[in-house]
């Protein structure tokens, strides 16, 4: 045994000991002692608890591997999250103004994952444990709309009628605006009895649409998001902001920093978040390397009214990024990237004459490279805000404003 004291939180939320050494659910200041394999402490015993540990919410929280931080108190996580952020951008010798954190409330995740396997009876749907496939039931999640919770039993059906007992079904169901939206992968082919099958199923427990390895087998209405005044059915387990409260507050914050902007470049624009928004006030051109995610986008504009035009163009940003005599006709761009970032757009953008740049990171690490880049172009990251849609986790959004 031995006993260590924690003095930071890693970015997957682990308390962290010299060493180092990884030691899970634990805080800064905590004197904890276990067993150490491998640069770890797996089940560490609290021998001198932080004056910020609180007692987890959440029944599942113990045997669930979904949340990481219910253990500390949520003003510790908030300003946890910004410390990443600030410590990112320190890194790069950067600093900026914070403005206001924005946190999503209990039992707003309109999209979750759930892993479904099927047993010698019945079948079994949770989020894995930590570190491990076993499977755990969630039904009284904290996070998760209660539209989502109560799906569960249904989604066990699923995976007992078409779930094998060899593999691991992933189920990513959204609440959309008409009903629930689930999109199933990891299954076997299905065959014409099975596939009608699960038609049926769909259509008599009143999902809006299920796609099988992303074809849709059965639809009752399009699923549709509201973007802005567009409503937009996104192709099936299409990238989604997790609750709409936090794609109400970032579209907020890209609004802001573009400002009055006549003309707006909006880059990795998935299926128009902030380009539909944006179209109320400004023409917008929508860049995304995904053709089925901007189908979604155009037809969404074209259905909506009150809205400037907006185009679109199939690109991939990483191999074929927007040039600068590109970027030279825009008054404001929005660039939302994956978590990789978008260094050689942000490179592009930097030799560029564009004036005002919206970001969404969900990486404060690239976002803080990227950020260098535009920096040292002339650029001044005018504010920062930090944007939890991922409660108990170590998942980290921010939004962004430069100007030149």
């Amino acid at each position: 045994m031995s006993a260590l004291t924690i003095t930071r939180l890693g970015h997957h939320g682990d308390g962290v000991a010299d060493g180092p050494v990884f030691v899970p659910r634990t805080l800064p200041g905590e004197v904890v002692e276990g067993e150490i394999a491998q640069g770890r402490m797996a089940a560490p015993r609290i021998l001198t608890p932080s004056p910020e540990r609180v007692s987890a919410p959440c029944k599942h929280y113990k045997a669930c591997g979904g949340c990481a931080l219910q253990h500390a108190r949520e003003g510790f996580v908030t300003d946890w999250k910004e410390g990443v952020i600030r410590q990112a951008l320190a890194a790069q010798g950067l600093e900026a103004e914070f403005r206001a954190p924005h946190v999503s409330p209990l039992h707003s995740r309109r999209r979750a994952t759930f892993s479904g396997r099927r047993l010698k009876k019945g079948a079994l749907v949770g989020f894995h444990a930590r570190a491990s496939d076993t499977v755990t039931p969630v039904p009284d999640c904290l996070i998760l709309r209660p539209e989502l919770t109560a799906a569960l039993p249904l989604l066990e059906e699923l995976v007992s009628l078409a779930g094998s007992r060899k593999g691991e079904l992933a189920l990513a169901l959204t609440l959309s605006d008409v009903g629930l939206d689930l999109s199933v992968t990891g299954g076997k082919p299905l065959d014409g009895p099975m596939q009608a099958t699960l038609g049926q199923w769909a259509g008599s427990n009143g999902f809006a649409r299920l796609a099988w390895e992303g074809e849709v087998i059965a639809q009752a209405a399009p699923p549709v998001q509201t973007f802005g005044s567009a409503r937009v059915a996104p192709p099936p387990g299409a990238f989604l902001q997790a609750t709409a409260d936090a794609q109400a507050a970032l579209q907020a914050a890209v609004l802001d920093a573009v400002g009055d902007a006549p003309r707006v470049a909006d880059l990795f624009a998935g299926c128009g978040t902030f380009a539909l928004p944006l179209a109320e006030q400004a023409e917008v051109h929508a860049v995304e390397g995904v053709a089925e995610m901007l189908a979604a986008l155009d037809h969404g504009w074209r259905h909506a009214t009150g809205l400037k035009r907006v185009t679109h163009e199939v690109r991939d940003l990483f191999r074929n990024p927007l040039l600068p005599e590109d970027l030279a006709r825009f008054d404001a761009v929005v660039i939302d990237p994956p978590r990789a970032g978008a260094e050689a757009q942000a490179r592009a953008l930097a030799e560029s004459p564009v004036p005002r740049i919206a970001a969404v990171s969900c990486n404060p690490v690239t976002f803080a490279r990227d950020a260098k880049i535009l920096c040292d172009a002339g650029f001044r990251l005018q504010w920062v805000q930090m944007v939890d849609q991922f409660r108990f986790s170590p998942h980290v959004e921010l939004a962004a404003a430069f100007a030149r």
